[in-house]
């Protein structure tokens, strides 16, 4: 069995309630609803859902899931565009991983445009909504059933 952690950081846990002509009505439950109807069609996967509002916590979950997990989805929220501690974190680990945002970072604000967690992943999806996840777990599937 492949090992999936789906990180989440800062105001995903406010999805449904926060800005829903932005971010959608769909709670980050029923996200990870979804992804688990998801991972039951996939074939050998399971997953682990982690979301905080601290910059911290995200980088510990990152840091344990070395030589525990063997993917990560991850939507780092607001930190996608500041946070070197988290790029670095997933840099020092060395699990691959998927970047995603419900909207399309380029298309907003010009400080979203940036992504400095994108260069240490395999693959960023942005744009889709909450089907930007289904996006990203099938891609890290698709990635680790090739690698083997």
């Amino acid at each position: 069995m492949k090992q999936i952690l789906i990180l989440n950081g800062p105001n995903l846990n406010m999805l449904g309630i926060r800005e829903p002509a932005v971010y959608g009505v769909e709670t980050l439950s029923d996200i990870e609803r979804k992804l688990e109807r998801l991972a039951e069609s996939l074939s050998g996967i399971e997953l682990d859902f982690f979301q905080s509002n601290h910059e911290g916590a995200l980088i510990d979950r990152i840091h344990q899931a070395h030589g525990e997990k063997d993917g990560i989805v991850i939507n780092p929220g607001a930190f996608t565009h500041y946070s070197y501690a988290i790029r670095d974190a997933l840099d020092a680990v060395g699990i691959p991983a998927v970047e995603v945002h419900l909207s399309n970072i380029h298309k907003r604000e010009p400080f979203r445009h940036v992504s400095v967690t994108a260069p240490v992943v395999i693959g960023q999806i942005a744009g889709f909504g909450t089907f930007s996840y289904e996006l990203g777990l099938t891609a890290i599937h698709q990635y680790l059933m090739k690698k083997g």
